[in-house]
């Protein structure tokens, strides 16, 4: 072979060497920039429940690696008017199911929700409640009669007695205040569903806030005697409270056809009485939306550990659904780890 020859091949084989080292060099830019770090998942919670979420999401980070941002919290339904006017979000914590679907999401809604846990409404009181009606929600409690409950939420709404519920346009624990006091009405003032939120209203003695959360230094500081709350915020905030009958604390899901007797009516429109049911979806412009429906799978096989807060873990999980659901959402029905409860309101 002459020198010529081999000059040209060596230039071949140089050549050849630098195209691989191109395209190696090309594939390996490639994998880092699809492989490299990912941004924090970014979450939206109800602020009654950002503990939860926060332990939720920080056990599963630590599970797959999958980084997290700090939870944003605030009411349900609040939140929704923020995603769907544009705001980030990858995951929809909600205590309102409503809020998950497209009458608040709007284009955001993915159309479908998982139901993992669900929770029950109580009255927290402190040390500066009134002793004398305290004592009438607690013999209420016990007895469990018609007269006893009727005493105790006829002093509650009496004058003179501050009674915390949140702006139910913002706040779905506000909203079900409201219809707690109308189931109330029913069960003990002889089918009166106004019986008792007539007479708050008369006398002034409600209190408002943006959630029930911003009420909790109110009702410790004697501003209000007594607040509507999710029985796991008072567990998590250590306020006492009183036990609500499972008609009356919207905490029973199996009774939601009685639930659905009671409405209320606000500047948002007409909303109808439902079980109190912790949700997760996916809004649809999340940047992260495979790594999203992963943290909602790991919330359904984990969601035992939300007892410690006082909610009630759903076995199975509840899918509320207008469309097919993502591949990972069908595999969990088809796993028996979820059921079809039906349509997303």
């Amino acid at each position: 072979m002459s020198v010529v020859e081999k000059r040209g091949r060596s230039n071949i084989v140089l050549a050849l060497i630098v195209v691989a080292v191109v395209v190696v060099g090309g594939v390996t830019y490639t994998y880092y920039v699809k492989s490299g770090p990912q941004s924090p998942l970014l979450s939206y919670s109800a602020d009654a429940y950002a503990t939860e979420t926060t332990d939720l999401l920080n056990s599963f980070s630590h599970s797959t690696g999958i980084p997290v941002a700090p939870v944003k919290s605030g009411g349900s339904f609040a939140i929704a008017d923020q995603i769907a006017a544009g705001s980030p979000a990858d995951i929809f914590v909600s205590v309102a199911l409503s809020a998950t679907g497209p009458e608040y999401l709007k284009s955001e809604s993915p159309g479908w929700a998982v139901g993992f846990a669900s929770d029950q409404l109580v009255l927290a009181y402190s040390n500066t409640s009134s002793p004398a009606v305290v004592a009438e929600g607690n013999s209420a409690t016990q007895t469990n009669t018609t007269a006893g409950w009727n005493a105790f939420f006829t002093s509650l709404t009496s004058e003179g007695v501050k009674v915390g519920i949140s702006d139910p346009v913002s706040d779905p624990a506000g909203l079900r205040g409201w219809l707690a006091l109308e189931a109330a009405g029913y069960l003990y003032s002889g089918g009166n569903t106004s019986a008792y939120t007539s007479r708050l209203a008369e006398d002034g003695g409600n209190v408002t806030g943006a959630s029930a959360a911003a009420l909790v230094a109110p009702l410790q500081s004697g501003q209000i005697q007594f607040l509507f709350i999710y029985k796991s915020a008072a567990i998590t905030d250590h306020l006492m409270y009183v036990q609500l009958e499972p008609q009356v604390n919207f905490g029973n899901p199996s009774l939601g056809t009685f639930y659905s007797r009671f409405s209320f009516h606000d500047s948002a429109g007409t909303t109808v009485g439902s079980a109190i049911v912790l949700s997760v979806t996916v809004p649809l412009d999340g940047s992260h939306q495979a790594s999203a429906l992963k943290f909602v799978k790991y919330v359904v096989e984990n969601a035992q550990s939300l007892s410690a807060y006082g909610l009630l873990p759903l076995t199975p999980a509840q899918l509320y659904s207008n469309v097919t659901p993502p591949g990972p959402i069908t595999q969990l029905v088809s796993q028996g780890l979820l059921e079809d409860s039906g349509p997303l309101p």
